[in-house]
């Protein structure tokens, strides 16, 4: 049996540890996260009309995403956590310890959101199930790594939406202002911790040809199975509500994902940037967005005295 390429090719090697080191930027600095408890506000009566300007396809979209959320976050939680201890940069373990916060808080809310989704289509509870028992198998029977890849290329599609979110005011202009809060919460925290599970993957996995094979094979399944389940639970989410032939509702989803506001589509390129082996979350340097925050945070405190 021959060697694996990058011993039997000592130059390859070189050259591709070459690459991987050659962007010392800046931008990868560490940025602590923080946990805030924040709570919303939802009308569960508008659950499946609160995103007016987008239409019922849209706001169909985005419970479905939702539906994945708080199981999603649980796995993520217990992918970083198995690697923990490894850790030795005390900065990074400050973030974990943040990052495990702020997505034990977006479980909470969106269970909240879930729950009045739940009671009014029923395959949404069903899904969930389905979805927490693929994960729950993955935690369980898969080797701790592969869970912490499929964390980081998730975690790689969240943030792209959070960035869409909160760079493109149509996305939530029309929409109900609790649930247009939540997201937006959701998105700044998103993209706040967006590099701390990756760096939990180069603490413990490294930048070689291994880890990179390993982590750009994570987000090809990770997409073929996201979509893969998303799609067609969408499909019976709108057979439910009787909008699976609103021809207008489905141009205005598509103005929302792929049109001009371009919820999906301003973001193909920064999914593709993944497959670069020099590739960092901080690479596509958003961090602006975080100056909203403490005015996020201000106004919701108005809101809640």
């Amino acid at each position: 049996m021959g060697k694996p390429l990058f011993d039997a090719n000592p130059s390859f090697r070189s050259t591709f540890n070459t690459v991987v080191n050659m962007k010392k930027n800046l931008s990868q600095s560490m940025l602590i996260p923080i946990r805030r408890d924040v709570k919303f506000n939802l009308n569960p009566d508008i659950i499946t009309t609160w995103h007016h300007s987008g239409g019922p396809i849209s706001t169909a979209f985005l419970n479905t995403f939702s539906i994945v959320l708080p199981v999603g976050e649980r796995f993520f939680i217990d992918s970083v956590r198995a690697y923990r201890d490894q850790i030795k940069d005390p900065d990074l373990k400050k973030a974990v310890t943040a990052f495990i916060g702020q997505e034990a808080m977006h479980g909470r809310e969106h269970e909240e959101y879930n729950h009045a989704f739940f009671a009014k289509v029923p395959v949404a509870p069903k899904f969930e199930k389905m979805v927490r028992r693929l994960l729950s198998t993955v935690t369980k029977r898969a080797p701790s790594h592969i869970g912490l890849s499929a964390t980081i290329a998730l975690e790689h599609f969240t943030a792209l939406l959070a960035d869409s979110v909160l760079s493109e005011p149509l996305v939530t202009e029309g929409a109900d202002p609790g649930y247009a809060d939540l997201w937006r919460w959701h998105a700044l925290e998103e993209t706040e911790h967006k590099a701390v599970a990756f760096d939990v993957w180069e603490a413990v996995m490294g930048k070689g040809f291994v880890a990179y094979g390993l982590r750009s094979f994570g987000l090809v399944m990770a997409t073929i199975i996201f979509w893969g389940l998303v799609i067609p639970v969408l499909i019976q989410v709108l057979r439910t509500e009787g909008q699976l032939t609103n021809w207008n509702g489905w141009k205005k989803f598509y103005r929302f994902t792929m049109g001009d506001i371009g919820l999906i589509r301003r973001q193909l390129g920064n999914y593709m940037d993944y497959f670069r082996p020099s590739f960092h979350p901080w690479d596509h340097d958003n961090r602006e967005h975080l100056k909203q925050i403490d005015d996020f945070l201000a106004q919701q405190q108005k809101l809640a005295a």
